[in-house]
């Protein structure tokens, strides 16, 4: 048998060859070369080259040899080192740690390597690839020319790559083993951060939330459709990164919250059960209503205060307006105190001939604040000619929906945890046209509270009604009347109603 000659000794011998041969002399292909001049003359280690991604971006592919080649490059525009995994656990583990010690973006690949995978490692044009529980042969065959090896101590020396400190990742918890070993990976090498969202909106995330106002990201790269569009993810994320966070957590209200609330008007024990007591003793009456509730709830069950702003009055007043706005400084002290002692405050619109809008804009200090909402009381809203306590009153969409965006707006300008909007309803004339209630908007929990009195089966015809005329995307709530219901119902048979509310309160 013929003895082999090692591939360096024949690339070695053709060399010498072609220095004193005549023009034309060729060497063997540099693919064939075993071990070659890997680093830059005198062995200064390479450096993958980063790049700040857009401000935000929303990663849509689904297959994990797109998904992770496309997240690569927007991180990276070169890398002397690609390592690339099959799926297979064990081939992750290794990858990952080959990845880190080479300072290399880690891609993921099924058995036959993808168009987009392909493409994203000729982009990134390395020196090597490392194949890890994939076929060196098949990426080799399909790389044209690019080193592909199997062995990580063949690689050349590598250092870390510039650090995107401002750059933060998000991932959803439960997203597919190998895209997120590939994330994480290739993140840490390009210095970003990680942050793992239990869903697809942050603001629902306590933890998410704490790690985005730590991190206070100028760029975003959020892997998979559902964090997107683009814009109302900057959105969430600009929201989250205050840090600021609802009572019970999170800065989305429902279905992660249930509101149990005392209604009323401090100064008028008549109005509900708010002005039977002091502050001090309403806020304990508050918490011990409230208490009632957490063993029949699944999600954090936060004491509220649904305090009257604007009352209607049966004369009109000097304004004309049959409504009497209680003063701002009387509202503060207990907005304040309230909100201090970890409860939620939503201040009621009872607007007589007064437009919504303009009511609402009066407490727009309030407003502010990240655990104050806002209810609409169409029983109290009267029409020209109109008089207090002769009919029913009712309310437009159109000037509804005049709230609605405002409080969006002002909402989202302050970059404020999702605010509450109550519209109180007992006849589905109050609301006209309400299957063109806008619940568009992001940054609003809109719950339709069901407010009629009486016995068990009457309430819960009007329930039905209801609940049944509502347009989708809204919560309902259920009010119980301590005096006018027969009987009034428990915590539990309240917990019962179908669907379950979300916010019960007591008046």
């Amino acid at each position: 048998m013929p003895r082999l000659i090692p591939v360096r000794f024949l690339a070695a011998a053709a060399a010498l060859l072609c220095a004193g041969a005549a023009a034309g002399c060729t060497t063997l292909p540099a693919t064939l070369v075993a071990a070659g001049p890997w680093n830059a003359p005198g062995g200064d280690p390479l450096a993958a080259a980063t790049r700040v991604p857009p401000s935000v971006s929303v990663l849509t592919g689904t297959a994990p040899d797109a998904l992770t080649a496309t997240f690569a490059g927007e991180l990276f525009t070169s890398a002397p080192v690609v390592v690339v995994a099959g799926i297979g656990s064990a081939a992750l583990r290794t990858a990952e740690k080959d990845a880190l010690a080479a300072h290399a973006p880690l891609l993921v690949s099924a058995n036959t390597p993808g168009t987009a995978l392909l493409a994203e490692i000729k982009d990134l044009h390395p020196k090597a690839v490392l194949a890890v529980g994939v076929s060196p042969a098949t990426l080799s065959a399909r790389l044209h020319g690019t080193r592909v090896i199997t062995r990580a101590a063949l690689l050349p020396k590598t250092a870390a790559a510039p650090r995107l400190h401002r750059v933060a990742v998000l991932i959803r918890h439960g997203a597919t083993a190998a895209v997120t070993a590939a994330v994480l990976t290739t993140a840490k090498v390009a210095g970003a951060t990680v942050v793992t969202v239990g869903g697809y909106d942050p603001r629902a995330d306590p933890a998410a939330i704490r790690a985005l106002a730590k991190a206070r990201p100028s760029e975003v790269v959020a892997i998979g459709s559902g964090f997107g569009p683009a814009s109302r993810l900057a959105a969430r994320v600009a929201v989250a990164a205050t840090g600021v966070q609802l009572p019970g957590g999170g800065q989305v209200l429902f279905p992660g919250h249930r509101l149990v609330a005392l209604y009323g008007n401090p100064t008028t024990p008549a109005l509900g059960v708010l002005g039977q007591q002091d502050l001090p003793a309403s806020i304990t009456r508050a918490r011990a209503v409230a208490d009632m509730y957490r063993p029949l709830s699944s999600v954090p069950v936060v004491p509220a205060f649904e305090i009257i702003a604007t009352v209607a009055q049966g004369s009109p007043g000097p304004d004309g307006l049959f409504s009497y706005e209680t003063p701002l400084p009387v509202l503060a002290s207990w907005v304040h105190q309230a909100t201090a002692a970890g409860l939620y405050v939503i201040l009621d619109l009872q607007p007589g001939r007064a437009s919504l809008l303009a009511q609402a804009k009066l407490y727009q200090s309030l407003l502010e604040e990240p655990d104050v909402g806002l209810a609409l009381d169409a029983e109290w809203k009267l029409q020209p000619g109109q008089l207090p306590l002769q009919q029913i009153g009712s309310v437009s969409i159109t000037e509804v929906n005049s709230v609605v965006q405002w409080l969006a707006a002002l909402t989202a300008r302050h970059h404020l945890p999702q605010k509450l909007l109550v519209l109180h309803q007992f006849r589905l004339s109050m609301i006209a046209d309400e299957r063109d209630l806008d619940t568009s908007q992001d940054d609003l929990a809109i719950v339709i509270h069901m407010d009629g009195q009486g016995t068990p089966s009457d309430k819960l015809q009007t329930w039905d009604a209801v609940t049944g005329a509502a347009p989708p995307g809204v919560f309902f709530g259920w009010k119980n009347f301590t005096v006018k219901d027969h009987p009034m119902l428990t915590p539990q048979e309240t917990m019962e109603n179908t669907p379950t509310p979300v916010m019960i309160s007591y008046q």
